[in-house]
């Protein structure tokens, strides 16, 4: 005999073999299929498991803390424009800017995504040269540079907006065929385009001032905006109703522009005041030395 023998008549392993002179002597049994099971940590996961406080890591949760109200207040600082912005828009407007309204807020909400998330990539990067322990020439400098490097990124991403704001009379004419409509739309373009102009900027600073834990004045100023944003809105309304100014959507929304401008100009003026102060730090720290 040989001896090894040949691959088909070898048993298949894990399955009972049969012996000669059985009448299922040339039939192979093959196991039963069973149903397929959560292996891992996933099989322990319940929901009473992942919503259970025993489960919290709270020396994590401690370092996320001071984050919890400045993030908080800042969504609900711009939430509370685009609210007050909407019933100005179904409340005083007509018809006709009611509808340009909701075609150019559409537009709008697809665009302002694109530069969201220069505010996280800042948030990422600026700790690691903020959070130094050295507080050196050499690391005020790349805070300079870093934040510099954020700008010029905002610069251009505002110009890739912009120029897809431009694109609105082009495609506005699929969300309506009304004339009077599209005229309302297209009035709104200048206010729309400069806020956007702007929202790289906006993101980078609010972003960089996030990664240096400013959380205090950012909580302030949001603050500030969820009240001042919806009273200026209030105030067209007002007008409007008592016939002093003719408010349309594209007043709306220059207004609306308008305090992105002076919101991003304050975002900057203070990382201006912010690396004076590092730079002024690294000054004292070498006279000491």
């Amino acid at each position: 005999t040989s001896k090894f023998e040949s691959p088909e008549n070898l048993p298949i392993i894990g399955t009972p073999t049969v012996t000669p002179g059985t009448s299922n002597n040339n039939k192979r049994i093959r196991p039963k299929k069973q149903p397929p099971k959560i292996r891992g940590f996933l099989s322990k996961l319940t929901l009473r498991n992942y919503l259970s406080l025993s489960n919290l890591n709270k020396s994590a949760a401690r370092e996320f803390r001071p984050f919890v109200i400045p993030v908080t207040t800042t969504s609900i600082g711009r939430i509370s424009g685009y609210i007050a912005m909407s019933h100005v828009a179904s409340s005083t407007l007509g018809t006709y800017d009611m509808a340009a309204h909701q075609i150019i807020f559409s537009i709008f909400c697809c665009l302002t995504p694109f530069v969201d998330a220069l505010n996280q990539v800042a948030q990422s990067f600026v700790p690691a040269v903020f959070e130094a322990k050295e507080k050196s020439h050499e690391r005020a400098m790349a805070l300079r540079k870093t934040t510099s490097n954020f700008r010029k990124v905002g610069v251009g991403f505002g110009a890739v907006l912009v120029f897809l704001a431009s694109c609105i009379p082009l495609i506005s004419s699929y969300f309506t065929t009304d004339l009077i409509v599209l005229e309302r739309v297209n009035g709104a373009i200048p206010g729309v385009g400069l806020f956007l102009a702007l929202n790289g900027l906006m993101c980078a600073g609010e972003g960089t001032m996030l990664g240096q834990k400013d959380l205090k004045f950012l909580r302030n100023m949001y603050a500030v905006f969820f009240f001042a944003v919806p009273a200026c809105m209030l105030r067209l309304k007002y007008r409007a109703l008592a016939g002093v100014q003719a408010v349309g959507v594209g007043t709306m929304w220059a207004t609306f522009s308008a305090y992105q401008v002076i919101r991003t100009s304050i975002w900057h003026l203070r990382l201006w005041q912010l690396q004076r102060r590092t730079e002024r730090e690294v000054v004292e720290d070498t006279r000491q030395q």
